[in-house]
């Protein structure tokens, strides 16, 4: 997993959200902790306090630190002993929550792990991208595909000229579990994704969508221009889209689709991603997250593995932590956002500064580039398509 930076102790984690019936938190918690770096310290696990304390012992989080709310957790840690208060916060909630947990545990000096999409909308985005600044704390947007080896491989295969001038970045994330309404039987999930004072502005495209669209982002790090997008709401009765198109055009002039459905019979979670270049193309699939096409006209077809060889570069070797043949999956690139997060919060645990403008975690200007996203695309669609401006001040890679 790479050199890691001098720190002799685990770094000690807080966790908002994961509570009892909830199913991301977990997923975090067990992320975090896999390459032995961290340990769970203290919880706010639900936004109702009795329910909040009730869920403690699932994560063997002592009584002490078993809090009601964030308000409490933040200003009772910041109250502790630095050898004692946690180094940093996992943020596991629905999208309306996040702005103001991370704006309370930034301004209190606590480094932030959190859940996409970043904020309930764009301008909440600008404004944490500011506090994050101010605060000089480390700041990392869980867009856990970037840590799949091969996507590293590939971003890596792009950087250094490999596939030549990128031309055409084709994403799709294809979902069918909404093809009915469950938010009307109370499903949990359900519930909130497709509500808007709880989702924001987008549906199926904010929660999914900007998966794609960042996947795209990440591996070829182009520089997004305009953005022509159709939503669609396909199940009569429901407030949020749940199918949707989108034609970005790059600064580069390459061509972009994104294209993300929660209305797909029988599709699970299936992402996947093309991209063509002028000397070559590639295809990664998500439910087969240890396989990646490489095509060259007039040659056979490459299959890189991963771990399967000096054909891979560093950066997916760094990524990896199993031989090959021995499948690496969803909890390990989850677990990779972390302990690269993790690299700069020993810095500055340190007391170094840190630079995360350029990261290979996804950072809070990747956070800003998808709610800017989510916002365009939504005002294309309701402009018929119309062509909307991409690219942000806060845009990077």
């Amino acid at each position: 997993m790479g050199v890691n930076p001098p720190l002799n102790r685990k770094l000690r984690m807080g966790l908002v959200g994961g509570g009892q019936g909830a199913f991301i938190g977990r997923v975090h918690v067990t992320a975090a902790i896999l390459d032995n770096r961290a340990v769970l310290t203290a919880g706010a696990l639900s936004s109702d306090p009795a329910r909040a304390k009730a869920s403690a012992p699932d994560y063997d989080i002592p009584p002490e630190r078993a809090y009601g709310s964030f308000q409490e957790m933040a200003a009772a840690e910041a109250k502790l002993p630095p050898s004692e208060r946690i180094d940093f916060v996992t943020i596991a909630t629905p999208n309306h929550t996040h702005f103001d947990i991370a704006k309370t545990f930034a301004e209190a000096g606590f480094n932030v792990m959190c859940d996409k999409p970043m904020t309930f909308d764009l301008k909440q985005a600008e404004e944490l991208a500011k506090i994050v600044e101010r605060t000089g704390v480390v700041f990392a947007v869980t867009h856990n595909y970037t840590g799949y080896p091969l996507v590293r491989q590939a971003r890596e295969m792009v950087l250094n000229g490999d596939l030549g001038e990128i031309q055409a970045i084709r994403a799709f994330y294809i979902q069918g579990w909404l093809r009915t309404r469950l938010e009307a039987e109370n499903q949990k999930q359900a519930s909130w994704r497709t509500d808007p004072a709880r989702s924001g502005a987008a549906g199926c495209f904010g929660d999914i969508g900007t998966h794609a669209y960042n996947l795209g982002r990440y591996i070829t790090g182009l520089i997004p221009e305009q953005v022509s997008c159709q939503l669609k709401i396909f199940e009569p009765g429901r407030q949020l889209d749940d199918y949707g198109t989108a034609i970005i055009r790059y600064e580069n002039g390459a061509l972009g689709t994104v294209t993300a459905s929660q209305i797909s019979h029988g599709r699970e979670n299936d992402l996947w991603i093309e991209i063509d270049g002028t000397k070559a193309a590639i295809e990664w699939h998500q439910e087969e997250p240890n396989k990646m096409l490489v095509r060259v006209n007039g040659q056979p077809h490459k299959l890189y593995t991963r771990a399967g060889g000096p054909y891979l570069g560093q950066l997916a070797a760094m990524s990896t932590r199993l031989p090959s043949g021995h499948p690496e999956a969803f909890l390990e690139a989850f677990a990779n956002i972390y302990t690269a997060a993790y690299n700069d919060m020993a810095v500055r645990a340190s007391g170094g500064k840190v630079d995360a403008s350029r990261s290979i975690y996804p950072n809070v200007a990747d956070g800003v580039d998808g709610m800017n996203f989510i916002t365009q695309c939504v005002t294309s669609s309701k402009e018929g398509g119309a062509w909307m401006p991409l690219k942000h001040p806060m845009c990077r890679r």
